[in-house]
């Protein structure tokens, strides 16, 4: 059924929002609700909650800035603006990230599309009116990417462009050829500057949403700075001071903000990540110095404003005497090192899982999370490499219990000397029907030339319905 919210436009009811039903009958925001109604007698109409919306839209606004990126503001009445600069290789690049992003959204019921481009004008045109529910439009690619946009996506008011539309202007890349002057004098100054920020020409102010009471330190400069070495110089002056409020609440930081106010009115930021809570400052200075080649100073930097975005208690556990036992060491720091130039994702370490099957027997975690109490089996010995994905093999035995004779793997001959097995596993039947009949026959084997590889047999050697029965290489003992 075709749903419409309505509300209160002046002295009017009006629809304020449809959905994909009501849009594809041609109703639109803006239309008076007695028209829509007297048109399409089946049209639900409920109530909008602007206020509703609009707290929702900042809830997930804070959630995007704690997991994504530093710079995140609503953009009402459907939308979210990320200043994702100098924090999208934590998440493995511009395109995973979005990917990420998307996926996440539909796991909690949205359904979302994501553009990175060089202007906010640019990303809220092309996600809204765009083709692919994800885009990456690659700098200096942005006034061919909005040409064939239309005119609506500029957030123009429905005024303009009703007038737009009336001189027969119904796309971005006709309007961005025409002359300004009459324009202007015609529609008034909306046109040229929703065109120049779409452009990049002028910039356009981004107010971020702030987490509840985080630690912040600031600080203003008589006249702006740009230099490397300055840069460094102030950092070095924030941090002592964010670390101090740290330690007066318990807290370390575990993901760290610097968000710097250029002249032009744009923000440039640097995000820094780390495994454990951290009140170290030098770490902590030596992490965002790291990152300052990344900064685009513009004509000046005015302000610098160093937040605390994710701060977790610190742990104070007593600190063991060394006649007693040897501290552990910490490699938190090389962690945090790494991490913050290759990105978190990239940075992991694996660990166990209840499975017999190999494949399903470990998972990735981060490289510093704590370990489980869960172990591998040790009951038959694992090679030491684990192929991605079985190989298949041309082999042949005697029996079905028995282990090959030789092999042929990826075009070599090989001679089995001596084995040992079978080791039967069999499916997880409890997942799916189809393997409640599968099983496999491993078999631990070296060759005439001393190399040691990890077969199976995909059956049981006997019944069809166990698997094909035929061979695969899974792994290669050191």
């Amino acid at each position: 059924m075709p749903l419409a919210l309505v509300g209160r436009e002046g002295r009017r009811r009006s629809v304020l929002s449809v959905d994909l039903p009501a849009r594809k009958l041609g109703l639109h925001p803006g239309m008076p609700i007695a028209k829509a109604q007297a048109l399409y007698p089946d049209l639900v109409v409920m109530d909008a909650d602007p206020e509703g919306d609009r707290l929702g839209l900042e809830k997930l606004a804070l959630w995007f800035q704690r997991r994504i990126a530093p710079i995140v503001a609503v953009d009402a009445p459907d939308g979210l603006g990320l200043d994702t600069t100098g924090a999208d290789h934590l998440h493995g690049g511009e395109l995973p990230m979005l990917k990420n992003m998307v996926h996440r959204m539909a796991g909690a019921g949205f359904c979302a599309r994501a553009v990175v481009a060089d202007t906010w004008g640019a990303a809220h045109a092309i996600a809204r009116y765009g083709r692919p529910p994800i885009a990456v439009v690659s700098s200096g690619e942005t006034a061919s990417a909005l040409a064939d946009l239309p005119i609506a996506a500029l957030r123009l008011p429905n005024t303009i462009i009703d007038g737009l539309t009336t001189l027969g202007v119904s796309r971005i890349g006709q309007l961005a050829t025409m002359p300004r002057a009459p324009l202007t004098l015609r529609f008034g100054p909306d046109i040229t500057r929703r065109l120049d920020q779409a452009f990049g020409r002028i910039g356009e102010a981004i107010t971020p949403v702030r987490p509840v009471d985080p630690v912040e330190v600031s600080r203003h400069f008589a006249e702006p700075i740009g230099n490397a070495e300055t840069i460094a110089h102030y950092i070095g002056k924030l941090v002592p001071l964010l670390c101090q409020g740290l330690e007066a609440r318990g807290q370390g930081v575990r993901r760290l903000d610097l968000l710097l106010h250029r002249v032009d009115n744009r923000t440039e930021a640097i995000r820094v990540a780390t495994a454990l809570p951290v009140c170290d400052m030098k770490r902590l200075n030596r992490l965002l110095c790291e990152k300052i080649e990344i900064i685009n100073p513009g004509f000046g930097i005015e302000s610098m404003m160093l937040i605390a975005s994710l701060a977790e208690p610190m742990d104070r556990r007593q600190t063991v005497s060394s006649l007693i036992a040897e501290e552990d060491t910490d490699v938190s720091d090389l962690i945090d090192t790494l991490a913050n130039r290759v990105g978190t994702q990239a940075l992991y370490r694996f660990a166990p899982v209840e499975s017999d099957l190999p494949e399903r027997s470990f998972c990735r975690v981060p490289a510093l999370a704590p370990d489980e109490t869960k172990d591998w089996p040790d009951h038959w010995p694992r090679p030491t490499r684990l192929l991605a994905h079985p190989e298949p093999v041309q082999a042949m035995a005697e029996l079905p219990d028995q282990p090959p004779v030789f092999f042929i793997w990826r075009g070599v001959r090989r001679k089995v000397k001596c084995a040992d097995g079978p080791e039967r596993v069999f499916g997880e039947w409890w997942k799916n029907d189809a393997e409640q009949t599968i099983a496999r026959d491993y078999f631990r084997v070296e060759d005439t030339n001393g190399e040691r590889f990890w077969l199976y047999r995909a059956g049981d050697g006997e019944h069809g319905e166990t698997g094909s029965q035929g061979w695969f290489l899974h792994g290669i003992f050191g």
